[in-house]
């Protein structure tokens, strides 16, 4: 097993990655999340993985944090949920709030994922809702709804789910969705005219 790769990143493209270790390339999956928080071109990286074999291929996923690579092997281990699904879970949120949605059954949350129906996330849930131990789990599930909530106002005026997301992540944690909604658009604006 590949638990973590440290080398120059050579190349990055919509889902993926170049990680070249001692003169040898290793292409590695990634979510959106990650993809965006990798250095530049050139710099030094390192990355928490996951091998899957398949019959036909070994596939690396990698993660810069612990937390998204256990999160990302519980998933995994669900029946019904292959290494792509597992990896658009995490393109919803942070490890803890999926974590939280888990332990508050909140199948709703987890369906928002690319191939996650209903019937998988509370699959999901019911595998998985005794393997993780949190405490304080109401609050970080309410913060995942506020965003889901940001999210679909922004999509609302025409802005990509992407779009939305990745200001979303610029905001600040505030209680009033407003403010929020406002800090986003804002965000959103200033990228417009650049």
């Amino acid at each position: 097993m590949i638990h973590t790769l440290e080398g120059v990143l050579e190349l990055k493209s919509s889902r993926s990655a170049v990680i070249n270790v001692g003169g040898v390339g290793f292409s590695v999956y990634f979510h959106d999340r990650t993809l965006r928080g990798l250095p530049r071109i050139g710099s030094k990286v390192k990355v928490f993985t996951h091998l899957n074999v398949k019959e036909d291929a070994l596939e690396l996923y990698g993660f810069l944090d612990a937390g998204d690579l256990a999160i990302f092997n519980l998933l995994h281990s669900v029946s019904g949920v292959g290494p792509k699904s597992a990896l658009s879970v995490l393109d919803v949120a942070e490890h803890k709030e999926i974590e939280a949605a888990i332990k508050e059954n909140r199948p709703d949350l987890l369906s928002r994922a690319s191939g996650i129906g209903r019937k998988t996330a509370e699959r999901i849930i019911l595998e998985l809702k005794n393997k993780i131990v949190m405490r304080g789990t109401g609050a970080m599930v309410e913060h995942m709804e506020s965003d889901a909530d940001l999210a679909e106002a922004l999509v609302g005026m025409g802005y990509s789910r992407d779009e939305a997301r990745i200001a979303i992540t610029k905001t600040e944690a505030h209680n009033d969705l407003g403010v929020r909604f406002r800090e986003a658009l804002k965000i959103l604006g200033r990228k417009k005219t650049l």
